[in-house]
């Protein structure tokens, strides 16, 4: 069956009705809707309206306060401890990377870490909040366990994004985005819903074999870090999904490793917490603290342009810029609008039932 179109202000206006209907104060409802849409729109359909009920039932099960007293907790006039007091992630973010982007207007740069969250979307939304402001972003989150580091079969670590944003001249901004996995969960719900099987490397059974079942996490096997095996590398996604870890939970004192708790709402947190929520990690680097920035953006115009010039294999057309695909996704759906796996409709129509709202 042929994917469902629908505009960007039809989705908007569905997901502002359902955050206010859980309670969501109007500003609160708009940073949350903004977060959501921001994903679909670049084309990462895993973290968009697709977890729309996941965030309701969350909410439900009283793990997301929908009225959140968002505060910083601990600070120095470059960093900053903010607690999310468990609001939606979608929320705290963009609150919390607006203070680092304060920071760094004040002191050159600006380091928030964030403790008492819940799932923030995807992280490239939040790095570029920096972007207009001649700033470098940067954006991570840990998340919950269920990739197993090299060697072991325990699941220890989440997918634990990255995304750093920088700014160019009059070439589109760099901007990487991406799971320290071989491939998000996401990816697999994707799978899921179109019944097909996962390429080898992204997921391993619960014996360490490897596995193509998109299913496999309900059988108890576990995702893989970036680079798959200890030959291609797997031992630097573990460095980097460690790093995220840290930085986002140790830090801050928000809960880390296997203590995160899950996403899905019908299996209950650790019963033996270390800190408080899902972390964060947030940047904002003013690029004139370093040199003036029309320099720098000048020499960005040129770093990419140069790397776009790359004499490529014969299979490819040009070398993708960080950034490219989902600024090219975005372009498009803007203006043709925004397709829907026919699950997704089917649980958003759910949703309009749910809480007396047309779809």
């Amino acid at each position: 069956m042929a994917d469902t179109i629908l505009s960007l202000d039809q989705l908007q206006h569905f997901a502002r009705q359902v955050f206010l209907k859980i309670g969501c104060p109007q500003d609160q409802a708009e940073l949350a809707v903004t977060s959501l849409l921001r994903a679909d729109l670049r084309g990462i359909d895993s973290h968009g309206v697709a977890r729309l009920s996941g965030y309701v039932r969350l909410w439900e099960a009283k793990r997301v306060n929908s009225k959140p007293n968002i505060r910083i907790v601990h600070e120095s006039p470059s960093t900053a401890v903010v607690d999310g007091d468990a609001g939606l992630g979608l929320v705290v973010a963009p609150n919390a990377m607006e203070i680092a982007i304060a920071k760094a207007k004040v002191a050159g740069t600006g380091w928030v870490a964030v403790k008492n969250s819940n799932h923030f979307g995807i992280a490239g939304h939040h790095a570029m909040m920096a972007l207009p402001h001649d700033m470098i972003g940067m954006a991570m989150t840990n998340a919950s366990p269920l990739v197993a580091p090299t060697f072991s079969v325990e699941r220890l670590l989440g997918t634990n994004p990255i995304a750093v944003a920088i700014p160019a001249d009059k070439q589109p901004p760099f901007v990487a985005d991406f799971a320290t996995t071989t491939a998000a969960n996401g990816k697999l719900e994707i799978l899921q819903r179109k019944e097909k099987e996962a390429p080898l490397g992204w997921i391993q059974k619960k014996d360490g074999s490897a596995s193509s079942n998109p299913n496999e996490l309900k059988d108890g096997g576990a995702l893989i870090p970036l680079g798959s095996d200890r030959e291609h590398g797997s031992h630097k996604g573990f460095c980097l999904g460690a790093w995220v870890d840290i930085f986002s939970a140790v830090l801050s004192g928000a809960n880390y490793g296997p203590w995160v708790p899950p996403f899905v709402s019908f299996l209950a947190p650790p019963a033996d917490p270390v800190g408080e929520g899902i972390g964060h990690f947030f940047g904002a680097m003013r690029i004139d603290a370093f040199r003036p920035a029309s320099e720098f953006k000048y020499h960005m115009d040129n770093w990419i342009a140069r790397f776009r010039a790359a004499k490529t294999i014969e299979s490819e057309a040009r070398l993708i810029i960080p950034g490219d695909p989902e600024r090219e996704f975005e372009e498009e759906r803007r203006k043709n609008g925004i397709p829907l796996n026919e699950k997704v409709v089917a649980d958003l129509q759910e949703l309009g039932k749910k809480f007396a709202i047309e779809f």
